[in-house]
C-alpha cells in the first residue's frame, strides 16, 4: 500500500511541477490581458481655473472645469484588426470633453487606440487618430505594462501627436498602495486646434490661416501606477493652453491670449473606485503570475518528499522483513 500511495504522490508532484511553468509563462500571457469591450468613464476637475471667454475674448477666473473622459472597446474592428494581425488586439474609442461652468462644451477631442492586449504595445492600423487626425503611436497611452519597471517609458501625448520619455521618480504610496510615481513635461508645443469649438460655425483651419493666430500647448502629467496591472490609480495635469499672435490674440499682452489654465485632477469619487478596481485585479493578475505557479510548485516539492518517505519507509520494512518472518508467524499462532 505505501508503494502504491508513494507512487500516486510522485505522480502528483510531476503534474504540479509541469503545471506551474505552465501556468506562468504559457497560462498568464494568454489570460492576463485587456477585455476588447471594456468600457470606463473618469471625471477630472480643475478648481478653479482660468478660461476664456469667447465673447469678450478675455480670459477669466471659473471656479471648475470638468473633464470628462470616456474609453469604449470597439470589439467589432479589434476583431477586424487581430484576424490580420495575429494577435490579441484591443480598439478603444476615446473621448475627451470639456465644458465649463455653465455646462457648455469647451472642447471636445475624439481618438482612437489600437494595442497589443497583453503588452500594450501599439498596433498601428488603418484609423488609429486623434480628433481626425491619422497618427502613429510610439511607447503606451492611458495604461502601462503588466508588471510595470521602474524606467523611464515613452508616453504619447495626444496634443502634440508625438511621443516623448514619461519619467519614472521613484516608489510612493497612494492610499496604502506601492506605487510607482512618474512625470512628464511637454513644453510648449505649437498644436492644431479642435476640430469641434466652442463657437458654431466657427471653421479651426481658418484661425491660424486667415486670422495668423495659434495654439499652442504645455503640461506637466503625473501618474501613480500600479506596478502589477499598469493601471494608473491617480492622475493629473497642470494644464496650460494659449492663442498667440494674429488678429485674436494680438491685441494681448505678448500677443499671447490664455484659453484654458487649470490644475487637473480625479475627482474623488473616481479616485476612490479607481483604486478598489485595481486592487481587485491586481490580485488577479498576481494569482495567475506569482501565487498560483509558486504554489504548484511548493505543493510539487511537498507532494515528491512524502512520496520519497513512503517509499523509503516501504523499503525499510522489506529490508528488516526480507522473507515475511513475521506474517507468517502470526498466521502460525491464529491457526494454533
Amino acid at each position: 500500500m505505501r508503494r502504491r500511495a508513494s507512487l500516486v504522490l510522485l505522480a502528483l508532484a510531476v503534474f504540479c511541477a509541469a503545471l506551474a511553468p505552465l501556468m506562468r509563462w504559457y497560462l498568464f500571457p494568454r489570460l492576463a490581458k485587456i477585455p476588447p469591450s471594456q468600457y470606463q468613464e473618469v471625471v477630472l476637475e480643475a478648481e478653479p481655473a482660468t478660461l476664456l471667454d469667447y465673447g469678450t475674448l478675455q480670459p477669466k477666473k471659473v471656479p471648475k472645469i470638468t473633464i470628462v473622459q470616456t474609453l469604449k472597446g470597439n470589439v467589432e474592428r479589434s476583431r477586424e484588426i487581430e484576424a490580420s494581425a495575429g494577435r490579441d488586439v484591443v480598439v478603444w474609442d476615446s473621448l475627451s470633453h470639456v465644458v465649463g461652468p455653465d455646462g457648455k462644451m469647451v472642447s471636445q477631442i475624439p481618438e482612437r487606440y489600437i494595442f497589443d492586449a497583453h503588452t500594450q504595445d501599439p498596433v498601428h492600423a488603418t484609423g488609429e487618430m486623434v480628433d481626425g487626425d491619422p497618427v502613429r503611436r510610439e511607447g503606451v497611452e492611458f495604461k502601462f505594462p503588466f508588471f510595470t519597471e521602474p524606467r523611464d517609458y515613452l508616453y504619447f501625448d495626444a496634443q502634440t501627436r508625438t511621443s516623448a520619455p514619461i519619467h519614472y521618480v521613484g516608489p510612493r504610496t497612494f492610499r496604502g498602495m506601492d506605487v510607482y510615481y512618474f512625470e512628464q513635461t511637454i513644453p510648449w508645443t505649437k498644436v492644431p486646434f479642435p476640430k469641434k469649438m466652442p463657437i458654431p460655425g466657427i471653421d479651426p483651419a481658418a484661425i491660424e490661416s486667415a486670422m495668423g493666430t495659434s495654439r499652442w500647448y504645455t503640461t506637466k502629467r503625473m501618474f501613480w501606477v500600479d506596478p502589477v496591472t499598469g493601471a494608473p490609480v491617480n492622475g493629473e495635469e497642470v494644464h496650460t493652453e494659449e492663442l498667440r499672435g494674429g488678429q485674436l490674440a494680438g491685441n494681448a499682452p505678448d500677443q499671447r491670449l490664455v484659453v484654458f489654465d487649470g490644475h487637473v485632477k480625479m475627482r474623488e469619487d473616481y479616485v476612490r473606485h479607481t483604486v478598489d478596481l485595481v486592487a481587485e485585479n491586481r490580485t488577479m493578475v498576481l494569482t495567475l503570475h506569482t501565487y498560483a505557479p509558486a504554489g504548484l510548485a511548493l505543493a510539487g516539492a511537498g507532494l515528491l518528499a512524502l512520496a520519497l518517505w513512503l517509499e523509503a519507509r516501504a523499503r525499510r520494512g522489506r529490508s528488516e522483513d526480507p522473507a515475511g518472518t513475521h506474517g507468517r508467524a502470526g498466521e502460525g499462532l491464529v491457526s494454533a
